[in-house]
């Protein structure tokens, strides 16, 4: 029986939200005086005043642009050797560990950014479905490449990705809203399943 599992990053598999913990560990003055100019920005999204998208491209824009690829990926290596295993929920790992890997097929799925999670992904032996990073001339540009993958998005990228390849069936982990078009896409959809 081939199986496709899609699992979600943040929350899922992991304890806390990455983007802030990685935007701090690349350069944490600048986070540090970024975050203050925008917790009036953060204050509107928690009263759902703000897309939750656009405060998310501006405040990583804010951090990180101009910085080098090959900075990054460097910064992105450093950062998954100081937080993995521990940043990852212990019954996710297990899980993940005891997949019979013979007719399955593993994604990860998430709206953080390719930069940070690609070494989980790699780690997890999975492939990385994501928001990505542009850059120009090996500097990152500020902006992303298409859509925030989050919500409707999950599934339209799922769908790209795996063109015409059938499964019997497919298992889909999520913790938030954003998740629920995955999870309803899913033979099986598992909310908060590993907390």
């Amino acid at each position: 029986m081939r199986k496709v599992y899609f699992f979600d990053f943040d929350g899922t598999l992991t304890t806390k939200d990455t983007m802030f913990m990685f935007l701090r560990h690349c350069d944490q003055n600048r986070f540090a005086a970024k975050f203050l100019l925008h917790i009036p920005v953060f204050m509107l999204l928690k009263f759902k005043l703000a897309k939750a998208e656009k405060v998310k491209r501006h405040f990583i824009a804010s951090v990180l642009k101009g910085k080098s690829e090959v900075f990054l990926k460097e910064k992105a290596q450093s950062f998954f050797k100081e937080n993995y295993p521990d940043l990852i929920r212990e019954n996710a790992l297990e899980f993940i560990h005891n997949m019979d890997r013979q007719q399955t097929e593993s994604y990860l799925v998430t709206a953080s950014l390719d930069l940070w999670v690609k070494p989980f992904a790699d780690k997890f032996n999975m492939i990385l479905i994501s928001t990505e990073a542009k850059f120009k001339d090996g500097i990152f540009t500020g902006k992303f490449k298409g859509a925030n993958c989050n919500g409707e998005e999950k599934v339209r990228r799922i769908k790209e990705v795996l063109g015409d390849k059938k499964f019997d069936k497919s298992i889909a982990f999520g913790d938030t809203s954003g998740d629920d078009a995955l999870l309803k896409y899913a033979n099986e959809g598992h909310y908060k399943f590993f907390h």
